[in-house]
């Protein structure tokens, strides 16, 4: 089993005991047990037929079979969602971000062009669903797909740990505790999108840390760690992430401590990750 197929089966036997734990609302603990069940059993014999087989299409697969679980664990998390919390943590947090778009006057920062700024930030948001695909199909194309497991570790690791504690910090974003306060002046295409994005699919348990920003500052941390020889691309996806955080505020999707954490979140993996002594890998 890899790396990467461990820290997934380890979440979703995580996921399990959360389950069984928490008060959940009718079916949910009896569908999350089954679900998860069918997906363990499902990857045990992906697993198998592979190491039987040693064929490149089943290891295609196990390449690329971590997204969609990570989708699932993300929309899993939804279900542990509270009915009901008294919105605290969403008081104390929305001071830091009167202060930096107030009184730092951040947003009429981002918006001095017009809708510009705005646009690319909005854009940023929108695609960074995609950015663990993009990462593997760059690997691929640079014909090291054997370096696949260097780069998912990392990023597997930055994103499922926020995933697994926001059931610990209960909370909504700014745009539907505190409507309108501090929204952007500036309406395009793609916050339209996200919005429409955000009402369909997102879920309601935390938002703290922020996952984008964790997944997309993880994805830079990764593929420097796995394509060292074009540091390029982790440079590009660096500037990504900072955007990616500019935008869960700037957009009202997350407050600005969410987003201090989701980077504390992918940096400390990153420091694990270049201490062999903790990683357990030889200097």
């Amino acid at each position: 089993m890899r790396p990467s197929e461990r820290i997934l089966v380890a979440y979703y036997l995580y996921t399990s005991v959360l389950a069984c734990l928490l008060p959940l609302r009718g079916s949910v603990r009896e569908v999350t047990l089954a679900l998860n069940a069918l997906i363990l059993v499902g990857y045990g014999l992906l697993i198998w037929a592979d190491s039987l087989r040693r064929r490149e299409f089943l290891g295609t697969v196990r390449d690329w079979f971590p997204l969609p679980l990570l989708f699932m664990a993300y929309r899993q998390m939804g279900w542990f969602a509270p009915a009901s919390h008294r919105f605290e943590l969403e008081r104390s947090w929305i001071v830091w971000d009167r202060l930096l778009l107030r009184q730092w006057r951040l947003r009429e920062i981002i918006e001095v062009l017009g809708p510009v700024v705005p646009s690319i930030l909005e854009l940023c948001y929108l695609v960074v669903y995609a950015t663990p695909g993009f990462c593997l199909a760059v690997l691929y194309l640079n014909r090291r797909r054997d370096r696949v497991d260097r780069f998912l570790v990392p990023f597997l690791f930055g994103v499922l740990l926020v995933y697994g504690q926001l059931v610990f910090w209960p909370s909504e974003p700014p745009r539907t505790v505190f409507p309108g306060e501090d929204a952007p002046t500036v309406d395009t295409l793609f916050r339209r999108v996200n919005w429409w994005l955000l009402g369909g699919y997102s879920i309601h348990t935390g938002v703290f840390p922020s996952a984008h920003v964790s997944a997309a500052f993880a994805a830079s941390f990764a593929m420097k760690r796995a394509l060292p020889e074009r540091p390029t691309v982790g440079r590009y996806l660096m500037v990504y992430a900072v955007a990616i955080a500019l935008a869960t505020v700037y957009g009202r999707y997350h407050y600005a401590v969410d987003a201090a954490a989701g980077f504390v979140v992918a940096l400390a993996v990153r420091v694990w990750m270049a201490i062999p002594a903790l990683s357990g890998r030889r200097p």
